[in-house]
């Protein structure tokens, strides 16, 4: 091994606030693409000490030959020759289910949207009479807001479904979810590092738009204003709620996502994000970059492997 860390990437405009934090701290890492990468299931050395996991659920809108499932095998394998993998196989998991993350976090007592699972277009009709109307249907494995429609009425749910144009998920699970008016059109990401809140951001978007993405690469094709963003504070049970999903699920960086249901005050928590690009200019936003956080928790990894 001659470094001492990996990080495996996708998308590859994200990760240069990372790797420009990496390079100023000193940090002996390689960065490999995703798209270019093989494995021999028999070679008992991983590339090194640690290992950072940086795919994106999303991937599969830009290459239909993604690596989400490819990735999951490969960081049990790092993993089971001794590696620390950050964000590892057990933690793609859960990031690549929205139906595994509402089990988890419905499961620790909290509120989660009214949601069916399916894994046929045929079965949408009977969920959607349990949940009732209007109703979004979802992908599985979503990302950037892929694969999400809202639908008013069965008889547009059952056009759809003739039309063939109801959303489709990577592996054929779908969920039919009630429509949540948030409160003042806002979402609350919470992020975390290391199952411990790092902040927080309001994230406000117009209409019924789903990408709510805060990263800069994501704000690309929008245009100017589509989404804001602000920091926010959240009431200390969210946080308690968000650092106890996070460590539920083994995450050891990425954000929750909850909504405050107009309707009654209750807090929804609908989503686990195991890809923490962080904010969009994060020192105008916070003030601060959480990158050097990220670089601190990196660092004390791979000083923990050395021991």
């Amino acid at each position: 091994m001659t470094t001492d860390l990996t990080i495996l990437y996708e998308h590859p405009a994200w990760f240069v606030p990372l790797f420009a934090a990496l390079d100023r701290r000193g940090v002996r890492y390689e960065a490999l693409h995703l798209s270019d990468h093989r494995f021999d299931p028999a070679d008992p050395k991983p590339p090194s000490p640690v290992v950072l996991s940086r795919v994106a659920m999303s991937s599969f809108l830009r290459e239909a030959d993604h690596a989400i499932f490819y990735a999951e095998a490969l960081f049990a394998h790092w993993s089971a020759c001794g590696a620390r993998v950050i964000n590892g196989a057990e933690v793609i998991a859960v990031d690549r289910s929205k139906a595994r993350q509402l089990s988890l976090i419905a499961g620790l007592g909290l509120g989660i949207p009214r949601t069916r699972i399916v894994h046929r277009a045929a079965d949408l009709p009977a969920a959607a009479r349990e949940i009732g109307f209007p109703l979004i249907v979802k992908a599985n494995i979503g990302g950037s807001g892929a694969g999400i429609v809202r639908y008013q009425s069965a008889d547009e749910l059952a056009q759809s479904i003739a039309d063939k144009t109801t959303p489709e998920s990577v592996d054929r699970v779908l969920l039919v979810q009630e429509y949540i008016p948030a409160r003042d059109g806002i979402v609350t990401r919470i992020e975390t590092l290391d199952g411990k809140f790092l902040y927080a951001i309001d994230i406000e978007s117009p209409a019924d738009s789903f990408d709510l993405c805060p990263a800069d690469a994501c704000e690309i094709g929008r245009g100017p204003g589509a989404i804001g963003m602000t920091r926010a504070d959240p009431a200390p049970k969210l946080i308690d709620a968000a650092e106890r999903i996070a460590r539920a699920a083994r995450l050891d960086v990425g954000g929750i996502e909850v909504m405050i249901d107009d309707r009654d005050g209750t807090a929804k928590f609908y989503d686990v994000n195991a890809l923490s690009n962080f904010v969009a200019k994060p020192l105008d936003v916070l003030g601060w970059d959480p990158h050097e956080q990220l670089v601190d928790y990196l660092e004390a990894a791979i000083a923990a492997k050395r021991t």
